[in-house]
This record gives C-alpha cells, structure tokens and sequence, in this order.
C-alpha cells in the first residue's frame, strides 16, 4: 500500500493535501482497497462549509456504502467531476485523479489532529 509522506491522514481514511489556506481531499488507497470497486461518488455543492469530522458526501462501491468525512473545517472551492463521471479513478489514482474535493482551510489549528503517514500505517496495521 502507499501512503505518500506529503499528505495528512484521517482516523475515517481520508487523505489531505494541504497547500497554503487550502488543501484537498481524497480516499486512502487502503480504504480504496477495503471498499473494492467504486461505482458511484456524491459529493457536496461549491459553496457548501463542512464541519471536521462530519460527513461531506458518500463513495458507493459494490461491497458498501461509505461516508466520506471532512478532515477539517471549511468551505468547498471545487469538487472532482471527474471521479463523479468515472468513479474508477478513486480505485486506480486514489492519491491524484482520485480527489475528491478542494476545500478553504476554516481552521488551520485542525490540521494539528490529523496523522502522518507513519502515524495513520500504525492505525491500520492494528
């Protein structure tokens, strides 16, 4: 599996990107891999705020249904249109075209409670 060390991750399996006042959210390629084939991503408005912690949209994939979860508070800049209209690339880029939404950082003191690569391999090797 890839963690890539540049990203921070999430107890729920959600990669994050940041770059400056933003940053951007994806699946982890584990959480890709437990889900099996993804067949449908729904994902939030441009505009809409998200809460860390609380579900911003939903990955379908022929064993499940799963919530997607925000790893910090903010606002939506820009969603991924193409993983709604191919939602194999979560299964075959989770980490590039895999994303899923570009978000406004609302509270940067948030990212302290993320993981780092080494960190979130430790919380599924258990």
């Amino acid at each position: 599996m890839n963690f890539p060390d540049n990203l921070k991750y999430t107890k729920s399996h959600e990669w994050f990107r940041v770059e400056g006042d933003t940053g951007w959210v994806g699946i982890t390629d584990y959480a890709q891999s437990e889900l099996g084939d993804v067949v449908f991503v729904e994902l939030p408005a441009v505009g809409t705020k998200v809460a860390q912690g609380k579900s911003f949209g939903t990955i379908e994939a022929v064993k499940a249904v799963s919530d997607i979860y925000a790893p910090v508070s903010g606002e939506v800049l820009e969603v991924n249109k193409d993983v709604q209209t191919s939602p194999d690339a979560v299964n075959k880029d989770p980490y590039g075209k895999g994303w899923m939404i570009k978000m406004r950082i609302g509270n940067p003191a948030e990212l302290a409670g993320l993981f780092d690569a080494t960190a979130y391999k430790k919380t599924i090797a258990k």
